[in-house]
């Protein structure tokens, strides 16, 4: 399974992140008044936020191997990549957060104990925490990664989602509300064309038409 759409669906979607989580990231406590003192602090975050993509991933991977071992993981891959099309025609009005509330509650509670503490650790561990909040896209990277077909293929299908997202994320907890807003209102129409692309290529790979790289006739074929 190659890795490079799990890093454009990041890609894509961190322009939505950007408008939904940057509040969040620039309310972190900074380490510094200049973005060089902040940069440590800030790349630590990240470092975290993707450690609990790449954890996730882990968790998807050992239910993607059990699928493989069983002769499913066509299946798998056509059935998940038509809920991605489908899914990417579909407008939610709804935040995504609010069909979560416990957890998205629980979350952001532990995050503002978290920002008190002063600890070293607090920029990675806050990393950690909102790796967890509830986020459509992180669901659809993570219900891809369980195509990968091995334990390792899901966690670096996800670690690349998160890589994707990183240069967005970091530029956004560097430059402000202004560039938040900015990167939201011209990046929200990639977000269902790169999940609609991630599903056909799934619902591809799904078939074995023989095609190399893009749908290999041996479908369980792990990353690359």
């Amino acid at each position: 399974m190659e890795l490079w759409p799990a890093f454009l669906l990041g890609l894509a979607g961190s322009l939505h992140c950007a408008g939904m989580c940057g509040p969040l990231v620039m309310a972190f406590p900074g380490r510094g008044n200049t973005w060089r003192e902040m940069l440590p602090g800030r790349l630590a975050y990240n470092l975290g936020r993707i450690g609990t993509y790449a954890a996730m991933g882990a968790v998807l991977g050992l239910m993607g191997e059990g699928a493989a071992l069983a002769g499913l993981q066509r299946w798998l891959s056509l059935i998940i990549g038509g809920v991605l099309l489908g899914g990417a025609f579909l407008t939610w009005r709804r935040p995504f957060a609010l069909a979560f509330p416990r957890i998205t509650e629980l979350v952001r509670t532990r995050l503002g104990r978290v920002m008190q503490s002063p600890s070293p650790f607090q920029p990675l561990s806050l990393g950690f925490l909102n790796g967890l909040l509830p986020c459509g896209l992180v669901y659809v990277a993570l219900a891809a990664s369980a195509t990968a077909g091995s334990f390792l293929g899901s966690i670096l299908y996800m670690a690349a989602f998160g890589a994707g997202t990183f240069p967005m994320m970091l530029a956004t907890a560097l430059g402000g509300t202004r560039l938040q807003f900015i990167l939201r209102a011209r990046g929200q129409h990639l977000i269902p064309l790169t999940v609609a692309l991630v599903g056909a290529l799934l619902v591809l790979r799904g078939l074995a038409l023989g095609i190399p790289y893009l749908s290999p006739s041996g479908a369980g074929a792990s990353c690359h």
